[in-house]
């Protein structure tokens, strides 16, 4: 079992995440055109399957939507936010690490 409760695969379907969720499939279908970041692969024939990404925001978009009784517009806000500040926190140790292998190259010059 994934994390998220889910059996750990590769791709779910969207009964699957309608079940794990408890909503519509419609209504993921639905946040599926108001959530870009939401792109679930098809086959040939429609069906979707939905990646680990997916679910992951998914799984952002349920909580902000309906456990914390955002809009779909606050949420899009939110979201926006949060990957704002997940950005900022790797550029902050991309700077950290890059700052250590300079402190470490000093330590050596001076030994």
């Amino acid at each position: 079992m994934a994390e998220n409760g889910l059996p750990d695969k590769i791709y779910y379907s969207i009964s699957e995440l309608s079940n794990h969720f408890g909503v519509a499939q419609s209504l993921l279908r639905y946040w599926e055109k108001e959530f870009d970041k939401i792109n679930p692969k098809r086959n040939k024939k429609g069906t979707r399957f939905y990646s680990k990404q997916d679910v992951e925001y998914i799984s952002l978009v349920y909580d902000l939507v309906k456990k914390q009784g955002h809009t779909l517009e606050g949420a899009r806000g939110q979201l926006k936010t949060h990957r704002k500040a997940k950005n900022n926190r790797k550029e902050a140790l991309k700077t950290l690490v890059d700052l250590k292998t300079k402190v470490e190259a000093l330590r050596d010059r001076l030994n």
